[in-house]
């Protein structure tokens, strides 16, 4: 599992997506969202827009990452 670090929070998911490089841009994480690829936490998301929190961790295929808020 990757620990991503970031310095603001909430993150969207999209965003989070690109930021942690498990998408290559803005039209992919929305499509593999939409298509109900994505899960946070363990259960499927289909929202672009879901905040993500501090320890929230994002699945996508066989890639995991884990939000770490950098305080």
């Amino acid at each position: 599992m990757k620990i991503i670090i970031v310095e603001k929070l909430p993150i969207r998911l999209g965003q989070f997506l690109k930021f942690a490089d498990m998408v290559q841009d803005g039209i992919e994480a929305k499509i593999r969202i939409q298509e109900g690829e994505v899960s946070v936490n363990g259960e499927r998301e289909t929202r672009r827009g879901r905040q993500l929190q501090h320890n929230d961790v994002v699945t996508l295929s066989n890639m995991e990452a884990r939000v770490v808020h950098n305080i």
